[in-house]
């Protein structure tokens, strides 16, 4: 049998209102819509905050890295104006400045006498501060160590 209804309650009760101990349709299906809002309004926002990277993608490799590193920059401190930067650097092409100086760099190797594209192959190794600084570490510390070792006397021979 039906539990009681309270005396004061309408007879013709929404569809929506459940009875004590039942599962809430309502609720459970605002929750899933909630779910599946949340989700796709994440998967759209980092979509939509890819798109500059995506646009650059064709592009040299040290813009596409610029427009990544201002993306990323933009999604972590919630600062637009990295974003449009990037938006706005993924649109823009890069002139070839490094034409004109590859064939200035082809021009003082032949000059040089050197065959051009091995310069680099053919150049003495540089030695730097720290290669330095090992070197004399290592011809020092024998010195500095027989100087500290304590004097051992030497037996009396009698």
């Amino acid at each position: 049998m039906a539990a009681p209804l309270n005396p004061v309650a309408s007879q013709h009760l929404p569809s929506f209102i459940t009875a004590p101990g039942e599962t809430d349709i309502l609720m459970v299906v605002t929750a899933v819509i909630l779910a599946v809002s949340i989700l796709m309004f994440g998967i759209l926002f980092f979509r939509l905050h890819n798109l500059p990277e995506q646009l650059a993608h064709g592009s040299k490799k040290v813009q596409l890295e610029i427009v990544s590193v201002l993306c990323l920059i933009a999604l972590l401190t919630h600062i637009h104006a990295f974003w449009i930067a990037a938006l706005l650097l993924a649109f823009i092409d890069f002139p070839d400045f490094s034409g004109g100086l590859d064939r200035i760099t082809v021009g003082v190797e032949t000059m040089a006498g050197l065959k051009p594209g091995n310069a680099v192959a053919q150049s003495p190794p540089q030695e730097t501060i720290v290669d330095t600084k090992q070197a004399e570490a290592i011809t020092t510390a024998p010195r500095e160590a027989k100087s500290r070792a304590p004097k051992q006397k030497e037996p009396a021979h009698a």
